[in-house]
């Protein structure tokens, strides 16, 4: 069955948030009519501020369902320290979910959340052994044939361009849990570019990093605009296709395509 799921992150609800952007986001992910919409995290951009969980809320209400949300770094508070290192994520899963560990699932997919935010940290990532072995167990549930995809905040590989960039800490252990899944994709955000890019050693995935899709907090270059990426998953094929924000047309354009065969080899096709 051909699915499509919409991967958008890096929201950043508060100063940074960008209305008009992400007016034009709604638009096209209600045109889109994905059958999920992903979102890899930071959803406010300062989890102290009870008035910018309420400004996520509300805007996530406006996105299509059904949707799929993980925590990023941003969602943990900063300012208060006792909730930042003893209840990091009490905030979010007060206001979003307190399901760590979101799964979507239709015949021939499963897309399986993970947690990558701490509290120990203002920027870096890191899966726990407990969150590993959660993720590891519900995607053994499924066969080799159907398309296993993984999210998180913080990607295992740093992007060209993005080399002092923190991603998780135990990314080596994290990426053999993801390889010993059979995980196809998975779908991270973080640094604010886009990338498509491989990963893992004798099984390997597919990596594909949303840019910040409404923030003001954008990198220098055509990758680090605001953008999302759309995935088609058909029966021996995943395409990608990444779409970032022009102002001259005022609506997200194509910035790159590309297509990969389903297990085996990862040869992108541009």
């Amino acid at each position: 069955m051909r699915s499509v799921i919409m991967h958008i992150s890096d929201l950043h609800a508060g100063r940074t948030f960008h209305p008009h952007i992400a007016e034009q986001l709604a638009r096209e992910a209600h045109d889109l009519r994905p059958d999920l919409l992903v979102i890899s995290g930071d959803l406010v951009q300062r989890a102290d501020f009870l008035s910018q969980w309420e400004a996520i809320i509300e805007y996530l209400r406006r996105l299509p369902e059904p949707q799929l949300i993980v925590p990023g770094n941003h969602d943990v508070p900063l300012f208060h320290l006792v909730e930042r290192f003893f209840r990091p994520l009490d905030r979010y899963q007060r206001y979003i979910s307190t399901n760590l560990n979101p799964l979507f699932e239709r015949p021939g997919l499963v897309v399986i959340g993970g947690n990558s935010a701490y509290g120990l940290t203002i920027d870096g990532g890191y899966v726990s052994r407990e969150q590993q072995r959660t993720m590891a167990h519900l995607f053994a549930r499924y066969p080799d044939d159907v398309c296993k995809i993984a999210v998180l905040h913080h990607g295992v590989v740093r992007p060209p361009g993005c080399e002092k960039r923190s991603i998780v800490r135990n990314a080596a252990e994290v990426t053999q849990m993801l390889e010993r899944s059979g995980v196809d994709v998975l779908l991270c955000g973080h640094h604010h570019v886009s990338y498509v890019g491989i990963a893992g050693n004798t099984k390997q995935f597919i990596i594909c990093q949303s840019g910040t899709s409404t923030s003001r907090r954008i990198r220098e270059g055509e990758r680090g605009r605001n953008a999302y990426n759309l995935l088609t998953i058909e029966n021996a094929t995943i395409h990608i296709s990444q779409r970032r924000y022009v102002e001259t047309s005022g609506r997200f354009d194509l910035l790159g395509e590309y297509a990969f065969q389903r297990h085996g080899a990862r040869a992108p096709v541009l």
